[in-house]
């Protein structure tokens, strides 16, 4: 599955950003990833869901400003970033992970897309 990651910016603390993960072709039981890194910082993990979209995760470090959607209909995952703050500021990836039952959002990540950064400041 071909991913490609979309809709950063460069925005002012407190505002909103949605991301966009596309995917080339259809990505029927695949699980989508949400990363990102920051200069100098390990990737980190934000946020999955599941091919149906029963299944999802929130990193503790965005929880309640971060929200991961689905549309299957237009293969795409939305990553909905509410309340930005300076230390949001990265590179933000997608990748896809297979996802038997339809129903695990975790599993072994790949198929890297291009990232796109997002900045923001104080």
């Amino acid at each position: 599955v071909q991913l490609q990651a979309s809709g950063g910016g460069s925005v002012q603390a407190g505002d909103s950003l949605r991301l966009s993960c596309a995917a080339g072709r259809a990505f029927s039981f695949y699980s989508i990833g949400w990363f990102r890194q920051a200069p100098g910082k390990e990737r980190e993990f934000v946020a999955a869901i599941s091919w149906s979209g029963s299944s999802t995760y929130v990193a503790d470090s965005v929880k309640g400003r971060f929200t991961i959607s689905r549309d299957s209909a237009n293969y795409t995952v939305y990553l909905q970033m509410n309340t930005l703050k300076p230390e949001d500021t990265a590179v933000y990836s997608c990748a896809a992970a297979q996802d038997p039952t339809g129903d695990t959002w975790f599993g072994n990540f790949g198929s890297w897309g291009r990232g796109t950064q997002v900045t923001v400041s104080s």
